[in-house]
């Protein structure tokens, strides 16, 4: 079978109107969920895979309902791929898996203050030593007020 730039097989003319139908493949589903979970649109995702939008969602429509797990199940890949590497003494995968996990770390930390709100991220409770400094200067800039507006209280 004869191949394109990209690897996609060619159909030659077989004497009939219009596509020949299409038959899935996993091949190409791999394809869609990798599209998916780098957020493609499924008429993008169509266009790439050589199909209609109608033939995408007849064919691989239990794959594009898992669109918001995708980008999960590719992270997950790419972990198990980077510590399957890294087991062997590839030094460059535990490199990028320590940098993943820092990420993912971080990812969970900053879920982890989404979730619990405005109003438990607040500031700490401040101190006598930083009220009172607050005082003092409030009773200043006061005192500046009076002296530049003349009123210097009563003699």
């Amino acid at each position: 079978m004869d191949v394109d730039l990209f690897g996609d097989p060619v159909r030659l003319a077989n004497g009939r109107r219009g596509r020949p139908a299409h038959r899935y493949d996993q091949k190409t589903a791999n394809k869609i969920m990798m599209l998916l979970a780098m957020g493609w649109a499924q008429e993008r995702i169509a266009n790439a895979c050589h199909i209609s939008v109608p033939t995408l969602r007849k064919h691989y429509f239990s794959i594009l309902k898992t669109r918001d797990i995708q980008r999960d199940r590719l992270v997950a890949w790419q972990f198990e791929k980077l510590a399957e590497q890294a087991d062997k003494g590839n030094v460059g995968a535990m490199r990028e898996l320590n940098r993943m996990i820092d990420r993912n770390d971080d990812l969970v930390a900053e879920a982890k203050l989404r979730a619990k709100g405005p109003a438990e991220t607040a500031a700490p409770p401040k101190g006598k030593k930083e009220l009172s400094a607050e005082a003092a200067q409030r009773a200043e800039q006061e005192l500046e007020a009076q002296l530049k507006l003349g009123d210097h209280g009563p003699h």
